[in-house]
């Protein structure tokens, strides 16, 4: 396999558990998007290592396991893409992989963890990716969550990918271009899958303090009162799904960071502590914002209680205003023979003019108390 990098088409597993490829090479392909692999399989690409550099190795995948091992040096990093538990199979039997971290890294949906079956490390990450939207709503989706799963061995590495996103082909380069780095082993690989994850936390958690800032300038703005409510309940939904991405990661981290382990070099192990400090900011933001929307809402919702107010005092005051004719016109409407001036010859406009003076005074005492 050439530098520039190829995919080889996964035809079957055989009964040994080994892959089957096609010998002949075609060219890699980008994988970021939704589809699954082109090549009609969750294989994404199978590279082997040495020194630091890429080297080709012909054969199937337990070719390039088998040459590694006799060698001594080197390793493979094989990466899948939303495998079945069939797909998976030959790869659990090739490199050994415990059957509980087999169905999880099949099923998905896990919470980040790091567990170690023998020499093997087990590590889920929890990708996320901010979704763009021009105007944030009741239904918008702000945060979209994916997965990472991977095996760490002494001689090989294997990356399990679930979601749209997440895409470890950048990172693969990235790599690729610092062979001092990739010398170091399949730890290097972990290490490097854990920064970026946590990268994109704080990417997600930039882009969502702009939507925490529009809402909050929203509540507090003239009209902020009319404001729906569905806005601010969207948010820290989304951001609570955030929260269960990124917290739990902490422990896994800090073990890697201060646990020994023959597959961690040490070398590699003390840049776990910085990725460690990188994920502490981001909890540290994702709390931040829920207390904030905890008190955008309460304040949301004191403002709706005072326009309610508002409008319930003007209510009233105009109650008691129209109240001045409609008592005046009632008693004249009794029909009474003998009424007080109810034969001379202007009293219907003092009439008039008394109900016109008495709401007149009314509105302006209404007007100065502020009911009006």
């Amino acid at each position: 396999m050439s530098r520039a990098g190829h995919v080889r088409k996964v035809r079957g597993l055989g009964r040994v558990g080994r892959l089957r490829r096609l010998a002949r090479r075609r060219p890699r392909v980008d994988l970021s998007h939704p589809a699954r692999s082109p090549l009609g399989s969750s294989v994404v690409n199978c590279v082997t290592y040495r020194d630091g550099h890429r080297v080709s190795v012909p054969g199937e995948a337990a070719d390039a396991v088998r040459w590694v091992r006799e060698r001594g040096e080197g390793f493979v990093w094989l990466g899948l893409h939303e495998p079945t538990s069939r797909e998976f199979a030959g790869v659990a039997e090739l490199f050994d992989l415990h059957p509980l971290a087999v169905e999880d890294a099949v099923e998905a949906h896990q919470r980040p963890k790091l567990e170690r079956y023998g020499e093997t490390l087990f590590a889920v990450f929890k990708t996320v990716c901010y979704v763009e939207h021009e105007e944030l709503t009741a239904n918008s989706e702000v945060v979209d969550t994916g997965e990472i799963m991977v095996f760490v061995g002494p001689d090989f590495v294997v990356t399990v990918r679930h979601g749209r996103h997440g895409s470890l082909g950048p990172l693969r380069e990235g790599l690729e271009s610092d062979p001092g780095r990739l010398v170091q082993g399949p730890s290097t690989v972990l290490h490097a899958i854990a920064d970026q994850v946590v990268d994109d936390y704080l990417s997600v958690t930039d882009s969502v303090q702009e939507d925490v800032d529009q809402v909050e300038t929203d509540v507090f703005a003239e009209h902020g009162a009319r404001v729906d409510p569905g806005r601010i309940y969207q948010l820290k939904r989304e951001l609570l799904e955030l929260k269960r991405a990124v917290v739990p990661l902490g422990r896994p981290l800090e073990e890697l960071a201060t646990r020994t382990s023959r597959v961690i070099a040490p070398d590699i192990q003390a840049y776990f502590r910085d990725v460690a400090d990188h994920l502490q900011r981001a909890t540290e933001q994702i709390a931040a914002f829920d207390e904030l929307i905890n008190s955008i809402l309460q304040a949301h919702l004191a403002r709706v209680t005072v326009a309610q107010n508002e409008d319930m005092r003007k209510i009233t005051a105009w109650a008691a205003i129209v109240a001045v004719p409609t008592m005046v016109c009632g008693v004249y409407g009794m029909n009474f023979d003998h009424m007080p001036e109810l034969h001379w010859r202007y009293g219907y406009g003092m009439v008039l003019a008394v109900i016109s003076v008495a709401c007149v005074l009314l509105h302006r005492a209404f007007r100065r108390s502020g009911w009006l």
